[in-house]
């Protein structure tokens, strides 16, 4: 993929549009996760309850820095055991600097450093994390090709950017920060 693409996916996301990109296992559907209006397209989408919460991916540790600045040191060092990669953490949000259409009704944020060279670079181009969730409808299977996504959604996204799925073969693995559970 070209430069010129992340710049065409940070106009799309910074002007409220909806993209859809390869992840590490299957394909996502991506905004800018402040823009609620954004959020609230691709729930419809997916036919996905606002209650349930939504990823945010990044490019790196220091785009979340507001949300890890209260966070324990060997806190810390578990995110970075774990980043990049295909591990999603619940993090405590006491500040409330997500916003709620973000969270749901969690009062933890679900948040990955991608290890994916292409979401890698979108967050970098847009220069903060953005929303990360497959490109299914709530109950359907993932989604792994790019011919998949144009059928389903065709003009109701605005960007479908070209690229492979990295080698996982199964979404991120969603972990609490505090308790270490395994949610998925």
């Amino acid at each position: 993929m070209t430069k010129p693409i992340y710049k065409q996916a940070q106009t799309v996301l910074e002007q409220g549009g909806i993209i859809a990109y390869p992840t590490e296992a299957v394909w996502g559907l991506g905004c800018d996760p402040y823009n609620q209006k954004a959020v609230l397209k691709i729930l419809d989408l997916k036919q996905r309850p606002i209650e349930k919460g939504l990823i945010l991916v990044a490019a790196n540790r220091q785009q979340f820095t507001g949300l890890c600045d209260s966070l324990e040191s060997a806190q810390i060092d578990k995110l970075d055991e774990s980043w990049p990669g295909p591990t999603t953490w619940l993090i405590p949000d006491p500040a409330r600097l997500i916003p709620d259409w973000i969270r749901g009704e969690h009062e933890t944020v679900a948040v990955r450093v991608s290890a994916h060279p292409l979401v890698k670079a979108l967050c970098q181009a847009f220069g903060g994390p953005i929303v990360s969730t497959s490109a299914n409808a709530a109950g359907e299977p993932e989604i792994r090709s790019s011919l998949i996504i144009e059928q389903q959604f065709g003009d109701r996204i605005d960007l479908i950017i070209d690229g492979e799925l990295g080698s996982s073969s199964e979404p991120s693995q969603i972990r609490d920060l505090i308790s270490n559970r395994v949610i998925r």
